[in-house]
């Protein structure tokens, strides 16, 4: 395959570009990663069944309603510029990126680079932005259709990414919870790595969340009873909503909890209401909606996206508040529902040590980082080479502490 064959090109939406080729690029049905046919069959008809190696967050229907929502666009500056690469006119390869003209809703923090270059006279923003808005979730961000060279192709990309940087005057381009190869491949085109941790829960072929408990300790274990005994003390009831369960007025309800919290953490939550009604639309089967209910309303709720091997925790609001619930609701449910579907991993979203008692261990996530600027590059390089050392040492300390039983604890 002759690099003259392929030609790059940036569009301003994710309406440029057919679902077809897109969700062909982003979930290929031959992706490394996959589950093997029978494993997938074996999840009794859910949405991820049909999709081998299936990330819902990638997917052409996850953009475009952040996208049409009004969520991520130019006004709330998430301008989008997504980069293709064309073999013979075909699209065989995609990066979801975004203009942005500040550092919100990433997740991967940068403000400290932002005010120093500033300070020393740069200008940080605009910046190139390749992630899923809103969502510090692991996956693919080099999307590649399957049957091409994946490496040339990726290739191609990184350097599309460098050459975008400094057609659209960027300060940088920052390539956010993406796949370890991906980073090591875009480590190889002058990119820097940055290392930081999350916390996932991994199921180690648990039949029943009872399973689950009895592989930590004594302490933990009791620990875990009680609170899940005292988070539906008041009277409350947990349902899973999922597919046609999931109704406006269940979206109503949830957009209601997502604003209540959401304003209080961020001032302005970052999604809207269309955007649920959007997802709603066009792909609930990947959505798991885990509800509290008392006196016969809601009161809480945790969103959850549904991938082929993994449950993704993502928002969490409530208008009552009750001891344990949110650990209740984010936590345990989606273990429970992770146990149930036969789902290896819950990611559980951001941050979080509190996570570590529940079961979530520190998992390392990799992000890249292209700095035009040479002198900026070397500071920053500088700084993510301790950082680097920093994390792996901390994930080490907590995996150590973990609740988990060690060989001369009691059973």
């Amino acid at each position: 395959m002759a690099s003259s064959e392929i030609t790059l090109e940036a569009v301003p939406s994710v309406s440029d570009v057919k679902a077809a080729d897109w969700d062909a690029c982003a979930n290929p049905a031959g992706d490394p990663n996959g589950l093997d046919l029978d494993t997938l069959a074996a999840r009794n008809g859910s949405c991820a069944a049909a999709k081998p190696a299936y990330n819902p967050f990638v997917s052409h229907a996850f953009f475009a309603a952040a996208e049409a929502s009004g969520s991520a666009c130019a006004r709330t500056g998430w301008g989008p510029r997504h980069l293709l690469a064309r073999l013979n006119g075909e699209i065989v390869g995609i990066v979801p990126c975004y203009l942005k003209t500040h550092s919100q809703g990433e997740y991967v923090f940068d403000r400290g680079w932002a005010d120093a270059y500033e300070r020393a006279g740069g200008r940080y923003y605009p910046k190139l932005q390749v992630s899923v808005p809103f969502t510090p979730a692991t996956g693919p961000r080099l999307l590649i259709r399957d049957g091409v060279d994946r490496e040339q192709i990726g290739s191609v990309l990184a350097r599309g990414l460098m050459a975008l940087c400094n057609a659209t005057n960027a300060s940088s381009v920052h390539v956010t919870f993406a796949r370890e190869a991906e980073a090591k491949l875009l480590r190889q085109h002058g990119f820097l790595q940055r290392n930081d941790q999350q916390f996932h829960w991994h199921n180690e072929g648990y039949g029943t969340f009872e399973d689950f408990l009895t592989s930590l300790n004594s302490r933990h274990r009791k620990a875990i009873k009680r609170e899940r005994r005292e988070a539906v003390a008041a009277g409350i009831t947990i349902h899973h909503l999922t597919g046609a369960d999931i109704t406006e007025q269940a979206w109503d309800a949830f957009f209601s909890f997502y604003m209540e919290t959401g304003s209080r953490k961020w001032g302005r939550p970052y999604l809207t209401r269309k955007f649920f009604t959007l997802v709603g639309e066009s792909m609930s089967g990947d959505v798991l909606l885990v509800m509290a209910k008392r006196n016969g309303r809601w009161i809480a709720g945790a969103i959850n996206f549904i991938g082929a091997d993994t449950l993704f925790g993502r928002n969490w609001g409530a208008l009552e508040h009750h001891p344990f619930l949110h650990f209740e609701i984010c936590y345990y449910q989606a273990i429970d529902f992770a146990i149930q579907r036969g789902l290896k991993v819950v990611e559980a979203g951001a941050q979080g040590e509190h996570k570590l008692a529940r079961g979530y261990l520190p998992q390392t996530t990799y992000s890249a980082h292209f700095i035009a600027d040479p002198d900026l590059r070397r500071a920053i390089a500088d700084y993510l080479k301790r950082e680097r050392a920093y994390v792996a040492e901390v994930g080490r300390e907590l995996t150590e502490a973990g609740p988990f039983r060690k060989a001369a604890d009691e059973a």
